[in-house]
């Protein structure tokens, strides 16, 4: 069990567009550009997004929400869990050294 939780604190975050491309895009044999004009946004975006350049904005959770099928939470839930462990990732030592505010009793 201490091995598996090894493995797993050490991937890295997923990105959106991980999910977005090998969950939706290759299992439903669907290009960027499909999605894209459904969506009534540029190829470019989802391009994008798959390729983990940029993040999942809220227009985009909406749109994709609504061709996926899926609710616009589930998208922007997939982001703002990949900013903090990224952030989590990149800043440790920074944030570990950061004191909580003591309650007056």
């Amino acid at each position: 069990m201490a091995a598996e939780t090894e493995i797993i604190a050490t991937l890295p975050p997923m990105h959106p567009g991980e999910m977005l491309r090998e969950e939706f895009l290759k299992p439903l044999g669907l290009s960027p550009g499909r999605v894209a004009r459904a969506c009534g946004i540029p190829r470019t975006r989802i391009e994008r997004i798959a390729a983990e350049k940029i993040g999942v904005t809220g227009d985009s959770a909406l749109r994709l929400a609504r061709f996926f099928g899926t609710s616009p939470e589930f998208w922007m839930n997939l982001q703002s869990r990949y900013e903090i462990e990224t952030a989590r990732l990149n800043a440790a030592d920074e944030i570990a050294a950061i004191r909580q505010l003591e309650q007056a009793a």
